[in-house]
């Protein structure tokens, strides 16, 4: 009896040991409940959700707000089918979320923000939390309410002492990405006029671009997910008032409009739109650009210029920051989409730089006014420090142009069970299970994960 008590004694300390050399920790979902009687529920009808890692020592005051990615749905079809998932359900969502990146807890991987309060706000409304319409079809029941789930959770955070910030960030991935441009300033507005808030896109400048046939489809779509989703409302006055609303849910359109401090981080060539606007499948019904959006090594050098015209149409479009200190730009030119979430992008030995600076250091540099940030890479592949993505061959078919694909969602399809993709999640299994035989495999997997 006393072997046995001193051997799990002894995996406990393991376990706590290999947690402390992991990249990621876990937290726990809140869901707000609340919310329903208000009206800001997911697709399904579900209560919307977030995870929250709260703040310690200096950074008990200070506060990271990001919004979880993952597309939109532009018709009732497509909201159907995220419905039941957990991109509409908050009854789809794992209970535990690895935080890792600007969201990590520890010095070493986030020495800027690792002890703030940290949120992950899920996405469960398809509309970058821009959707309000009160009717609700008794034969879809779907609920198009981002809107009203972006005031809902901001007022839970608030009611939890974002109130008192003396400093704040709101920020995302990609569909969340875009959400802290279209809600930044709003977001400033509910903040203590003294705190010091500021925004952060990454890989959220989605640019109103043509596809290789010479077609706007990205134009057609978004002006349908504002259409779906009654998201008029909720798109920025600064840019509505001058501009249709299908416009508005481009950022070219209105970033010279926001007076908020704001940060943005891109690849030229970022993943999400060279697959769903330059080369969607629509404009490609014969699959030739199939192998090269799954690996940039595998295109050709027709497709390379092509990607090279797509690059400077969007540098063209990110020109109408300007030259502020107050709007910074990371934009590298990786084949990348999402890069603050992920640690190996974010801050680790071997992360993208640009003028031998990490991502992590450069909006460090910039939120703190220790230095402006303002760079754009040269052309690919001339940055040796990129990690170009490689996707799977099913993530890329017809059907799944503009999906939830390529954003850094660390969550899992099914509730309760997260995937086992890194070190930690690994590491968390075995600590459950307590036993020597899984520890031991677990040590294995670790090694070949190296």
């Amino acid at each position: 009896m006393e072997n046995a008590r001193i051997s799990q004694w002894l995996i406990l300390l393991v376990c706590a040991l290999l947690l402390l050399i992991s990249e990621a920790s876990y937290v726990p979902i809140t869901i707000v409940q609340n919310a329903v009687a208000k009206g800001a529920v997911c697709l399904d009808g579900s209560p919307p959700a977030y995870h929250f890692d709260r703040g310690f020592g200096s950074g008990i005051n200070n506060w990271l707000v990001a919004f979880e990615g993952g597309g939109w749905c532009n018709n009732v079809t497509t909201c159907l089918a995220r419905k039941t998932n957990r991109l509409g359900s908050s009854k789809q969502m794992a209970k535990l979320i690895a935080f890792s990146g600007i969201l990590n807890n520890r010095e070493m991987f986030n020495p800027d923000f690792y002890n703030w309060n940290r949120i992950k706000v899920r996405y469960c409304d398809g509309s970058s939390f821009t959707g309000d319409v009160e009717a609700v079809n008794p034969v879809t029941k779907l609920h198009f309410r981002g809107g009203r789930i972006f005031n809902a959770v901001m007022e839970d955070l608030l009611a939890k002492g974002m109130k008192n910030a003396r400093n704040a960030i709101i920020s995302g991935c990609s569909a969340g990405g875009l959400t802290s441009v279209l809600h930044c300033d709003r977001f400033r507005a509910l903040l203590p006029r003294g705190a010091r808030v500021k925004c952060l896109s990454d890989a959220g400048y989605f640019i109103n671009g043509k596809d290789v046939l010479g077609e706007q489809h990205i134009e057609q779509y978004f002006s349908q997910v504002v259409a779906t989703h009654g998201s008029a409302r909720n798109l920025p006055q600064s840019c509505t008032s001058r501009l249709s609303p299908r416009l508005c849910f481009f950022p070219q359109y209105l970033v010279s409009r926001i007076t908020t401090p704001i940060f943005f981080v891109n690849a030229a060539y970022d993943s999400w739109q060279i697959k769903n606007i330059l080369a969607p499948g629509v404009a490609d019904p014969e699959g030739h650009w199939h192998s090269c959006k799954l690996d940039i090594n595998n295109c050709s050098p027709d497709q390379l210029d092509l990607m090279q015209g797509f690059r400077t149409e969007f540098l063209r479009a990110i020109t109408v920051l300007g030259n502020s200190s107050s709007k910074g730009m990371f934009i590298d030119s990786c084949y990348a989409h999402c890069q603050t979430e992920m640690q190996e992008t974010w801050l680790r030995s071997d992360s993208p730089e640009l003028k031998k600076t990490t991502i992590a250091k450069a909006v460090a540099d910039w939120f703190y006014e220790r230095r402006p940030f303002h760079q754009i890479d040269c052309p690919y592949p001339c940055n040796p420090t990129c990690h170009n993505r490689v996707f799977d061959p099913q993530d890329d078919h017809p059907g799944k142009n503009v999906t939830a694909k390529g954003t850094s969602d660390a969550s899992a399809t099914k509730p309760n069970f997260p995937k086992l993709t890194n070190k930690a999640q690994w590491i968390e299994l075995v600590c459950i299970s307590r036993g020597i035989s899984g520890l031991l495999l677990t040590l294995v997997l670790l090694n070949k994960m190296k």
